[in-house]
């Protein structure tokens, strides 16, 4: 599948019926998702790998990651995304394994992959909130690939070291449109990096 395939595809993933600021629940837009997806793959973590999308919500990253051939499963504390994201994999006719748990606790036993994809919390509502993400990420794969705030690899190289090594960072940006009542603006354009680590064994 191309990355423009890709695109279109994932242009018809449904959001969150109420999304919650708390949370930082704004959908990844479908152009950044398969950017990274589509770069994944091409150095050869996506197809036929087990991938985990870590705070899936409705599942954007999880689709799109098993459109192009791998084995995912999708975790996310809330049950309503959840939902939302399991009729979004039973409209693109795709197999998805759905856990509903918080990011932080201990990692259930089955949650293991070849590769994470996530686009974590920035820290905006609740600060440090991308730590326990990046930290379970390491802890079930060896491959990760997130979107994080432009600005944020000296806090990831210091947050990691030791732990993995920053293969490669891409720039980027993420369009949020007018989704809060806080919004002022009808969308807003956040510069992101979409860095790639592998986990020191």
């Amino acid at each position: 599948m191309k990355l423009r395939q890709l695109e279109i595809q994932l242009q018809k993933i449904k959001g969150f019926d109420r999304p919650d600021a708390s949370f930082e629940q704004y959908m990844t837009p479908a152009t950044l998702a398969a950017r990274m997806l589509f770069h994944a793959n091409m150095n050869g973590d996506i197809e036929g790998a087990r991938v985990c999308d870590l705070g899936c919500g409705t599942g954007m990253l999880a689709v799109g990651a098993a459109l192009l051939g791998a084995e995912v499963t999708a975790v996310d504390f809330d049950s309503a995304a959840l939902a939302v994201a399991r009729e979004n994999a039973e409209a693109f006719d795709v197999e998805i394994t759905f856990i509903e748990h918080r990011i932080g606790g201990a990692v259930p036993l089955e949650i293991t992959a070849d590769t994470v994809v996530m686009n974590p919390p920035f820290g905006a509502q609740k600060e440090h909130a991308d730590r326990p993400f990046i930290d379970t990420a390491l802890a079930i794969a060896p491959t990760c690939y997130g979107i994080f705030n432009a600005g944020s690899i000296p806090f990831l190289s210091a947050y990691t070291k030791g732990r993995a090594k920053m293969v490669e960072k891409i720039a980027a940006s993420l369009v949020i449109p007018r989704q809060f009542a806080f919004h002022t603006k009808d969308s807003l354009e956040i510069p992101v990096e979409i860095v790639h680590l592998e986990r020191i064994e």
